[in-house]
């Protein structure tokens, strides 16, 4: 039987938009499509995703390799996960190799097989957490009784978008609406829940497996351990994980019993990958349920304004909790300090220290609001106007005065605070502005008697450091709790009465149109931090400059309705998303020139026949030219049809990737930052 052979189709993680044949000549075992294969590239030996076995190949057999061996023990990818595959290739515009093979666990990817043999024996011992334990399930008012109700009796796709105030209970309506859809479908179900980062999978898989003690939970995320990752991954591709938790990329995981999708926090930015695959696991979810038909919730207190226009159109179902779950639980009374009229001290108003000192008296929790980490944003001299710019990138170097260093957030450069003014000598350089590191200080010399934590990227770097951190506030170990954005949704304090939040003005004017709409999602979000428990109610003070802002307005009221629907008739007006869809070319290279001239090619490769209802806009520097000595430029496309834009787009792209030129490129569908 030498003469035996097929031919094996295979993708491949390369930039090259292409599939690759290979030789298979053994008839034992014979390959399938949604097998991992081990072909040769090159010089290397890589895994690669068979899409396709054939009996022949166009290209000449001379030019064919031998594929060197299929994963024959890993079940193969099924048909309908590849078709997630092609489907986000397609509309991102990727190669499909560079959208399968990363979804995959990594020690998938390696050429050795241990890995993977270990994985497949430990996956046995991924078991329900205590069996036979007693479940409690928290009693629901009639708002949660009617969300539940309209998700377990979808049937066939239908998407949700769960609207409730922030503590309305959307957690357990999830929690009963996957109770019923297990206790319908038995084995045969699997739930997928995704949240927008990591530090919010710990307190869900608390909840999950509490109440669910006889079912197997894995969780996906890129905190874990490759071989946890590995094992948790098998569970769900092998059917045996009831439930899968995780954040963005968790969306991609191989389920072969999926019958329900749920997108906590669904208007978060985290949820757009910003490297590689540019997707959005949101909008992935929605498709996916769409191929499956099944139905996907969408939870918010804060939609996004895609998905709330979606709902107001009627192409989603909206549910809506209006009121807290909590027994006697009211929204948080929100109000403005005019710091044009009550001048902060130190980053305080008068009016916040005493609202401070008075839960310190009441022996009740704070939190301190700003997204800023750092001491502060930037050193500088008042002698000749010298500022700690970063050499390498169009920022500053913030000061993080602990480590006695002036860091880069974008490409992380750092340096010892200098003694003196590099410019003029001046031995006077001070710090401008404040970070959670600042305000920390300041609070220690305020309230010397007041137990502290912060919570931000640079006090939670270790692994486990950010739920350790959680876990103490919970246990009321924390008076005053400082964070950033880490601390302002998802987390159930029962004890905070008091949220503060400090300078928020920036955004209000922002030169970017989501600005407004991410702001206000944060500071609602924050807000409903305070007064969960409903046996006080919570207070909320923004010292802000600008008490007349229309968003200011809307948050008082907790009003998202009426705010969101400002912005949707501002985007409207100004043909921008939802009613416009948009492409981003971005290019970086040494040279600005370099990467200017490269889009400038790029424009002019626009063929006269897919041009019909789209708009190229020109050229322009990125908003930070610079990062990491690397200069960058970008060039807008955008149709008022979606499907014009993927048409124009999928002709388009052939001739950009024909251009010499040594700018590195990038294409981003559905851009969140422009």
């Amino acid at each position: 039987m030498e003469h035996f052979r097929v031919i094996v189709r295979v993708a491949l993680d390369t930039p090259l938009n292409q599939l690759f044949d290979y030789r298979w000549k053994h008839l034992d075992p014979l390959p399938q499509p949604g097998q991992l294969a081990l072909v040769p590239f090159g010089k290397r030996e890589i895994i690669g995703l068979i899409v396709a076995v054939l009996d022949h190949s166009e290209l000449p057999d001379e030019k064919l390799k031998d594929a060197l061996d299929v994963r024959a023990g890993l079940p193969p990818l099924r048909e309908e996960w590849m078709a997630l595959c092609r489907f986000a290739a397609e509309y991102y515009q990727r190669p499909l190799g560079e959208v399968a093979i990363p979804a995959l666990p990594k020690n998938l990817r390696t050429a050795k097989t241990t890995s993977l043999e270990r994985a497949l024996k430990k996956i046995e011992l991924l078991e329900p957490s205590t069996p036979g334990a007693d479940v409690v399930r928290p009693t629901l008012n009639d708002a949660q009784h009617s969300a539940v109700d309209a998700i377990s009796e979808a049937r066939g796709f239908l998407p949700f978008l769960l609207h409730g105030v922030t503590g309305s209970g959307k957690t357990e309506v999830y929690l009963h609406a996957a109770e019923s859809l297990l206790s319908r479908h038995g084995a045969q179900a699997q739930i997928l829940m995704l949240v927008p980062e990591i530090n919010l999978t710990p307190q869900l898989e608390g909840q999950v497996r509490s109440r669910f003690p006889e079912a197997a939970v894995a969780t996906l995320h890129s905190g874990l351990a490759e071989g946890e990752r590995l094992r948790h991954w098998l569970a769900a591709h092998a059917g045996r994980a009831a439930i899968v938790l995780g954040t963005r990329l968790a969306v991609m995981a191989s389920m072969p019993h999926l019958k329900l999708i749920i997108v906590d926090e669904e208007h978060d930015p985290s949820y757009k990958q910003q490297e590689g695959l540019r997707y959005s696991a949101r909008d992935l979810a929605v498709w996916r349920a769409h191929q499956l038909q099944i139905p996907v919730v969408l939870g918010s207190a804060t939609p996004s304004l895609e998905t709330w226009h979606a709902a107001q159109a009627g192409r989603y179902r909206k549910i809506e909790l209006l009121e807290r779950a909590s027994r006697n639980a009211e929204l948080p009374l929100v109000k403005l300090v005019d710091t044009g009229r009550e001048k902060a001290i130190g980053g305080f108003t008068p009016a916040l220290i005493a609202a401070l000192r008075t839960r310190l008296e009441r022996k009740e929790q704070s939190l301190l609001y700003l997204n800023r980490r750092g001491y502060a944003p930037v050193i500088a001299c008042d002698a000749c106007g010298w500022v700690s710019h970063c050499r390498r990138c169009t920022a500053f170097m913030v000061l993080h005065k602990p480590e006695r260093r002036l860091r880069c957030h974008h490409c992380g450069l750092e340096h010892f605070i200098p003694k003196s003014c590099p410019t003029c000598g001046n031995v006077d350089v001070q710090p401008m502005g404040r970070g959670t590191q600042r305000i920390e200080e300041q609070l220690q010399d305020l309230f010397p008697e007041a137990r502290l934590a912060r919570i931000d990227a640079d006090s939670t770097r270790r692994k486990g450091s950010a739920q350790t951190a959680f876990d103490s506030v919970h246990r009321g170990e924390v008076d005053i709790l400082i964070g950033t954005q880490m601390v302002a949704k998802g987390h159930d304090f029962r004890n905070l009465t008091l949220v503060g939040v400090l300078n928020p003005d920036n955004a209000l004017f922002s030169h970017d149109y989501r600005a407004g709409e991410r702001l206000f999602a944060q500071l609602l979000q924050v807000s409903g931090r305070a007064g969960r428990s409903g046996e006080r109610r919570g207070e909320v003070l923004i010292q802000t400059r600008y008490p007349q802002h229309p968003l200011y307005a809307a948050l008082i009221a907790h009003d998202y309705r009426r705010y969101a629907d400002s912005l949707i008739a501002e985007r409207q007006q100004a043909s921008l998303p939802p009613f416009m869809h948009q492409a981003l070319l971005r290019a970086e290279a040494p040279q600005l020139e370099t990467a200017l001239a490269f889009l400038g090619m790029a424009a002019k490769a626009v063929s006269v026949d897919s041009i019909a209802g789209i708009v190229v806009n020109d050229p322009i520097p990125m908003t930070m030219t610079r990062v990491a000595n690397t200069e960058r430029a970008q060039m807008l496309i955008e149709s008022v049809s979606r499907p014009a834009l993927q048409f124009f787009l999928k002709a388009w792209l052939p001739g950009v990737r024909n251009i010499k030129t040594r700018a590195r490129w990038s294409l981003e569908v559905d851009p969140l930052e422009i």
